[in-house]
């Protein structure tokens, strides 16, 4: 079978074979016009061609990827000045966004090279939190669960800078670096894993269930903060706040029947609710193509419109999240469905390899190719935002306030016995006896 293809870049024809029992395809790749030929297992990031399980054997044309037109998109248009709070022009690649039933965001973007550097500073910073709590759960200080977003921080950090600061936030496990950007600590964050009293819960909730009062978790039921995402959003509605929410989830969770109910409530009430689904291609141990029929995540609400952005590009991310948020309050359109195609770099949690349902290479090339704090690092160098010695003394400033956050940690205290007893309650609203696991275990407040 011969796939049409209209794009006139096209010049490669791949061959593929799906493995036995597997989800992945083998595909060799032959240029057009050269000798040129390697096998590996081709992205589906780009705009893909979808796959029955059925098909065993493939013949069809797409253009090659490069490292600079998946991470590395954006053209500079206008010449950064010297001061940081300058606005200057970037141009997004054309495929950095695919719509449904709504029109695509500008491409013309305007920033300072101040938000840039902020921007890169703080995904990695984010980067060497999460590769600290890798190390402490190796080290078992940390137990449990743990899930963490190692290659996805251009979606937390592009939010960030594209929403308010009382718009609020709510998403699943991997939560981490959400909880620190709106308004927790790196220390607060360690030391909840920890489940030490310094922690953002006080050491009682653990990776899934950290909070800030605009963030509203961190939550470890697969789905389930996305009703509470609208909730939240129609508590906004209710009274009258010119701000919106963003209901996360993956896309393992994107087959749950509460996100379609939650959809289908944000609509018919017309709520400020931007429901963001983070594609990292994998829920769990299972592809995408092996648990939706219909794996263009953006065009599944219906008559929600939906946007897919480039997850890679930490100023795609920003722009998408930008737009969202003109289009459920400035403009008063109701909900819309944004998805970041990213990608994790380790397995599910910690306790998965990440290895037995893809290949080393492909995680290798994806670090290697699409890394979007390469990507950012390559566009500050060659626009002349900063030097290479200027970003690597912000990476050591990165790695010595997580390595100080780490030590914080660790030196703060177990919760003691009594604070079983706490945080049942809002405070103040405590009864005045509280049974424990027995009938003759009583506390009195």
């Amino acid at each position: 079978m011969v796939a049409s293809v209209s794009n006139p870049r096209v010049f490669a024809i791949v061959v593929g074979r799906r493995d036995v029992g597997t989800s992945r395809l083998r595909r060799r790749v032959q240029f057009i016009g050269g000798s040129r030929e390697s096998s590996f297992l081709l992205s589906s990031t780009f705009p893909p061609l979808l796959l029955p399980p059925s098909f065993h054997h493939v013949l069809y044309c797409t253009q090659p990827q490069s490292r600079s037109s998946i991470a590395d998109t954006t053209e500079l248009r206008q010449t950064p000045s010297d001061a940081d709070s300058q606005p200057f022009t970037l141009q997004l690649h054309e495929d950095s966004f695919q719509t449904y039933q709504c029109e695509k965001p500008d491409l013309e973007v305007q920033i300072t090279k101040g938000e840039l550097l902020e921007m890169y500073a703080q995904m990695q910073t984010m980067r060497r939190m999460e590769m600290a709590a890798d190390a402490l759960y190796k080290a078992k200080l940390i137990r449990g669960f743990c899930h963490l977003a190692i290659g996805q921080e251009a979606v937390s950090v592009g939010m960030e800078h594209g929403i308010k600061k009382d718009d609020r936030v709510i998403t699943g496990y991997r939560c981490h670096p959400f909880a620190v950007l709106r308004g927790g600590t790196i220390t607060g964050v360690l030391a909840e894993l920890l489940g030490r009293q310094g922690g953002m819960s006080r050491g009682k909730g653990g990776s899934m269930h950290i909070f800030t009062p605009s963030f509203f978790g961190g939550n470890g039921i697969v789905g389930a903060q996305v009703p509470v995402g609208a909730g939240a959003a129609f508590a906004q509605k209710y009274k009258g706040e010119k701000n919106c929410t963003f209901a996360m989830y993956g896309d393992g969770a994107s087959n749950q029947g509460q996100v379609f109910e939650a959809f289908n409530m944000a609509k018919l009430w017309n709520l400020p609710t931007i429901f963001v689904c983070e594609n990292n291609k994998y829920g769990m141990g299972t592809s995408a193509e092996r648990s939706s029929s219909n794996t263009a995540y953006f065009t599944r609400g219906d008559k929600i419109p939906g946007l897919q952005v480039n997850g890679m590009d930490i100023i795609a991310a920003k722009r998408a999240v930008e737009y969202a948020r003109k289009w459920a309050v400035d403009d008063d359109k109701g909900p819309l469905l944004l998805e970041f195609v990213t990608y994790r770099y380790g397995g599910h949690s910690m306790s998965d390899p990440g290895t037995t349902y893809r290949t080393r290479e492909e995680v290798q090339r994806m670090r290697s190719t699409q890394d979007p704090i390469r990507g950012l690092q390559r566009y500050l160098e060659e626009w002349g935002v900063a030097t290479e010695q200027e970003l690597k003394a912000l990476d050591k400033e990165a790695k010595l306030k997580v390595d100080k956050a780490v030590e914080e940690a660790k030196a703060s205290e177990e919760p003691p016995l009594e604070s079983l007893w706490r945080d049942v309650y809002f405070a103040g609203t405590e009864p005045g006896v509280m049974r424990g696991r027995e009938r003759e275990e009583v506390h009195r407040y």
